[in-house]
């Protein structure tokens, strides 16, 4: 028999062998596959004398796999659903001429903008696309995505952006009036929190607690925002909670300053996740990102 590419055989051959399998009858696999009951019972029985074993057991009511067809079954089963998945990636692909990342408001607009602006200096035939949004979206229309959160559970490529410090900030003004050393004092500053309901930011008892302190605290403004939280504390509303990497432009510029010496480990990563494999710019994308995180 001629050699074929990996050793496998003819793939008219697999595609009857799983659907004889999956309707546990060569005369229904027959009628799927528009040939006569007799094609599909040769071409098994060629599948068979190629792998020198018996994968179904005749019967006049029908068939029934043996062990051997059992485990060649799900290999397959395994097998398309993987060519499927890349199959759907190539048609989004070609859908689609933007390299499409998706991120929360804060990311963008604090980290993600500014770099783009500089990866379009070198790579201006490339174009990318935002979705910006601080709710769950489905990852399938978009080719990358930034997250917050555990990168050892995802099973797409990843890569680390940063792992981040967090500390207290507010405006000059603000720091000026309110002199503090410990955090039991700036516990009971006015203090600006976000709440969206999805991520896993670090809270103002996460960080206090860190500190040593678990007493009570003055929460004074909630926001669903991290952009108008960094607002809020620019306009001398109250403390904020400042992530190092996406707040450093606004502490070198004097619009925030750090107003407790303390800085504390973010409790899990910034990362960025290829959804679109499949996709040259995408991949180019991803990895000019990581360099520059």
């Amino acid at each position: 028999m001629p050699n074929r590419p990996y050793d496998l055989p003819p793939a008219n051959w697999l595609v009857t062998f799983e659907a004889a399998a999956r309707n546990s009858s060569f005369k229904s696999a027959a009628a799927e596959l528009g040939v006569t009951p007799a094609a599909v019972s040769h071409q098994v029985k060629a599948l068979e004398q190629e792998l020198n074993c018996i994968l179904f057991n005749r019967f006049h009511r029908g068939v029934e796999l043996t062990e051997s067809g059992a485990y060649l079954f799900v290999s397959l089963q395994r097998g398309f659903e993987s060519i499927n998945e890349s199959l759907s990636q190539l048609r989004a692909q070609h859908g689609r001429s933007s390299v499409t990342i998706r991120s929360s408001t804060a990311m963008s607009s604090l980290w993600l903008t500014p770099r783009l602006a500089e990866f379009w200096k070198s790579f201006g035939h490339i174009s990318v696309a935002q979705i910006v949004s601080d709710t769950p979206l489905d990852a399938g229309n978009c080719d990358i995505s930034i997250l917050y959160g555990d990168m050892s559970r995802e099973t797409l490529p990843c890569r680390t952006l940063f792992n981040d410090t967090v500390t207290a900030l507010a405006s000059p003004e603000f720091a000026k009036q309110h002199r503090i050393t410990t955090a039991q004092e700036l516990a009971q500053l006015p203090l600006i929190q976000l709440v969206d309901g999805q991520s896993d930011w670090m809270t103002w008892p996460d960080l206090l607690a860190t500190l040593g302190y678990t007493g009570p605290m003055n929460i004074k403004h909630q926001v669903n925002n991290y952009v108008i939280a960094l607002q809020a504390a620019r306009d001398g509303m109250g403390a904020v909670l400042g992530w190092e990497c996406l707040t450093s432009d606004l502490v070198a510029s004097g619009k925030l300053c750090q107003i407790l010496p303390t800085k504390v480990s973010a409790q899990q990563d910034f990362y960025l996740k290829l959804h679109n494999l499949a996709s040259d710019k995408a991949r180019r994308v991803f990895d000019w990102l990581s360099a520059k995180a």
